[in-house]
């Protein structure tokens, strides 16, 4: 047998045992942290106000929370205004997004746009979109799109930051082959760059998956008659606390569910890592 041929059968060997290799990541172990989390902070919440014996204005115990649950479910209002914000998330995530890809490339490929807009973008965070928030829905109305855009505004920067990052993180070397292979622009882009800054970008996405919630409450607060943010400012003025926590606890499941989404959308596009 020659040095090649042996060289290929140490391959093949190779290749076998990985194959052989037991994982070692455990993935069931999530389903159970989870439950087992709940469980835990239900109990805890019940031994606090057990304990303390507050007031159901103060701290509403988990079965008084359970019974408005169920009240808003049958009477359609928790289904109402959770749709509400869902529209206003997705919609501000998307538009959030798109503007932060297409500036991001810019930002990445050029640097006078990147000198004379980087400036402006880190102004623009240094005010707190609850200020800004109600200055929107002064030029936009208190309407839907007023909501929109406080989400998109809280999703961009992050968005940007990784966007530009993940760009900027492919080799010089690798672009250069791209170029001596005479590919166009949109072949080294979709080739070479957006493989490269996909890691980065789906990073971002699962920022900007829960802070577009927290911009639809923030815009729900400004101004609203509708919205898992109206139930909250609602449930403040009547003192409903378990109202109020049911829009928490709402407002939690679209932020996970989100998030879940932007998890498995990371894991079947980045498999090959």
């Amino acid at each position: 047998m020659n040095l090649t041929d042996r060289m290929g059968s140490v391959r093949v060997k190779r290749k076998r045992q990985s194959r052989k290799k037991p994982s070692t990541s455990r993935p069931g172990v999530v389903w159970w942290v989870l439950p087992l989390t709940l469980m835990g902070f239900v109990g805890l919440w019940a031994l606090v106000v057990g304990v303390g014996n507050y007031a159901p204005f103060i701290l509403p115990g988990p079965d008084r929370v359970a019974d408005r649950l169920v009240e808003m479910v049958n009477n359609g209002s928790l289904w109402r205004h959770s749709a509400v914000t869902l529209v206003e998330v997705l919609s501000g995530l998307a538009v959030g997004l798109v503007t932060a890809m297409l500036l991001g490339y810019l930002v990445a490929k050029s640097w006078f746009i990147e000198q004379f807009i980087s400036p402006l973008i880190v102004a623009s965070q240094a005010v707190p979109i609850v200020a800004l928030a109600p200055l929107l829905v002064i030029w936009f109305g208190p309407g839907m799109l007023s909501k929109v855009l406080v989400c998109a505004l809280v999703v961009f920067f992050p968005v940007l930051v990784n966007i530009i990052l993940g760009l900027r993180s492919v080799e010089p070397d690798l672009v250069d082959l791209m170029r001596s292979l005479q590919a166009s622009r949109w072949e080294t882009f979709r080739k070479l760059e957006l493989p490269s800054a996909l890691p980065a970008m789906l990073g971002g996405l699962k920022v900007g998956a829960t802070l577009s919630v927290i911009g639809a409450v923030v815009g729900e607060f400004t101004g609203a008659d509708q919205g898992l943010g109206f139930l909250v400012v609602q449930s403040r003025g009547l003192y409903d606390t378990a109202q109020m926590f049911v829009a928490f606890a709402a407002l939690a499941t679209i932020a996970l569910g989100l998030y879940g989404i932007a998890l498995a959308l990371e894991r079947r596009l980045l498999h090959w890592r």
